[in-house]
């Protein structure tokens, strides 16, 4: 392990560590004595949701989106292409990329940024003539990713080996902040305001969980429906959020979602 990503880590320890030992020391008002457990944290709110299928992806394999002016950027697991759809699912351009098994995708700057997982794993900048610019590892372990955002300069990478959401900076590609996440299975993310939601998935099935980008608290949760689609990407536009149906799911035979190669939207109530 290399000094940097040692500091690092050790670093976001004794960061994590201090936020336990505070909470642990915590009691309500004139109770306070030392080393009092802290009350039980409340569950996080869980919201309902309507989910309605909108088109299908180019190829039939969606499995990350971004928003674009135009509509919205698809990236196929496949092929790996990026392909830009309209919102009524008209292909617009396609960009051929040098991604293996995508699972993330973010789009900005004038690139795409796909992030492979599959060898030989990282994140591929490419260019709108399907040049690629860069490919990199992720920082602090390298490995595969399940989420990719773009937002204002810096690169968020849902990050397996770190099993958390990394914040690196696109061009020098340093890492910057790391929210922990605790779940079986995480996937894309989408931008909201100062905020980040993700995809997951556990025993109960298929959801979303949403953190504060500043902090990495935990703020809310959706649980969707077995009648729900399978998500996979995930975007935000015009108050709503966006997924896609891959067809492709650890553990499930190929397509046997009824919505695969569907991109849907997905509304909060």
């Amino acid at each position: 392990m290399d000094t940097r990503r040692r500091e690092f880590l050790g670093s976001l320890g004794v960061g994590l560590l201090g936020t336990r030992l505070a909470e642990a020391q915590a009691a309500p008002a004139g109770q306070e004595r030392p080393g009092a457990a802290a009350p039980a944290a409340s569950p996080l709110p869980i919201r309902k949701t309507k989910t309605t299928p909108l088109f299908k992806s180019p190829e039939g394999y969606p499995n990350a989106i971004a928003v674009a002016p135009e509509g919205l950027w698809i990236a196929e697991q496949k092929s790996d292409n990026a392909c830009l759809v309209d919102w009524q699912g008209k292909l617009l351009k396609t960009v051929k990329t040098e991604s293996k098994n995508t699972s993330g995708m973010g789009v900005g700057g004038g690139y795409v940024w796909m992030g492979a997982n599959a060898a030989p794993n990282g994140i591929f900048q490419t260019d709108m003539n399907s040049k690629t610019i860069t490919h990199r590892q992720i920082p602090l372990g390298g490995g595969g990713c399940h989420g990719v955002e773009y937002v204002e300069g810096k690169i968020w990478i849902a990050a397996l080996r770190l099993r958390g959401i990394l914040r690196v900076d696109a061009k020098t590609w340093e890492p910057e902040f790391l929210i922990p996440y605790n779940v079986p299975r995480a996937h894309g993310t989408a931008w909201v305001k100062d905020a980040i939601w993700m995809v997951t998935g556990n025993e109960q099935g298929a959801g979303l969980i949403k953190y504060e980008a500043e902090t990495g608290r935990a703020l809310e949760r959706v649980q969707f429906s077995e009648s729900d689609p399978d998500p996979h990407g995930l975007a935000w536009h015009d108050g709503a959020l966006y997924s896609c149906d891959a067809g492709i799911h650890p553990g499930w035979p190929e397509n046997k979602s009824p919505t695969h190669g569907y991109i849907f939207r997905i509304d909060l109530l």
